[in-house]
């Protein structure tokens, strides 16, 4: 493949005034065309991603979800000719200097999805709580959806062009990420994980799938898959 692939990172965000910047300026230092799909925040996040030149923004009319904006980030990388789409969260928990090591089996034309993985370093720091969680949906999820993995629900991620086009996220909100799961087993795509580091504190905490409640309804969309589509 081309060293001058075109690699895109699709930054979905929600009142993220606060940290959208660092984030943005994070991965310019890695030479990234950036799309941020604002998820109709309510706070200051547009106005802050407006002071970036360069950045493709696209605004939602109304709150959806992650999953939507991911869905609609992607399909705008692919319009403006990504070669390679790295989806990065904009709360300040991924780190841009480790898309180079996400994106690499891509790049050598080994892999059409590569998963980031916190639980493949001992880097990452996170509540009890949050772990046993999270290990527990990789169990659900090898059971159900049959794709053996080490860690679930991490939107650190990179996809192929070919990968982008075939993979189809319906779910708007966070069972999005199972639902890549299932898209690679259907798919056929070959997948692999690279150890990624992820910065818990405070603010990350409030994202992501940290609640049972959440993760049952998940779970429920995974059963669902599983015995009726």
């Amino acid at each position: 493949m081309s060293k001058k692939m075109k690699i895109f990172a699709v930054v979905p965000a929600y009142n993220e005034e606060g940290r959208i910047s660092k984030v943005i300026k994070d991965l310019r230092k890695h030479k990234c065309h950036i799309v941020v799909v604002d998820d109709s925040s309510i706070d200051n996040t547009i106005k802050v991603i407006k002071k970036f030149r360069n950045i493709i923004l696209v605004k939602q009319k109304i709150n959806k979800g992650q999953g939507a904006a991911l869905r609609v980030g992607i399909r705008c990388a692919l319009k403006e000719g990504a070669d390679i789409i790295v989806t990065f969260d904009a709360d300040g928990q991924h780190q841009a200097k480790e898309i180079s090591d996400l994106i690499a089996p891509i790049k050598a034309g080994v892999a059409d999805i590569s998963l980031g993985s916190r639980f493949l370093t001992k880097k990452t720091k996170m509540p009890f709580s949050r772990e046993i969680l999270l290990k527990g949906s990789v169990l659900v999820e090898r059971i159900l959806l049959g794709v053996k993995l080490t860690d679930a629900h991490n939107g650190f991620r990179a996809l192929s062009r070919k990968a982008a086009q075939k993979i189809k996220i319906k779910e708007n909100r966070m069972a999005h990420a199972s639902e890549i799961i299932k898209e690679i087993s259907r798919n056929g795509l070959r997948y692999t994980e690279i150890p990624v580091e992820i910065i818990y504190n405070k603010e990350t905490l409030e994202n992501g799938t940290g609640s049972y409640s959440t993760a049952i309804g998940i779970l429920m969309k995974i059963l669902g898959w599983k015995f009726f589509d």
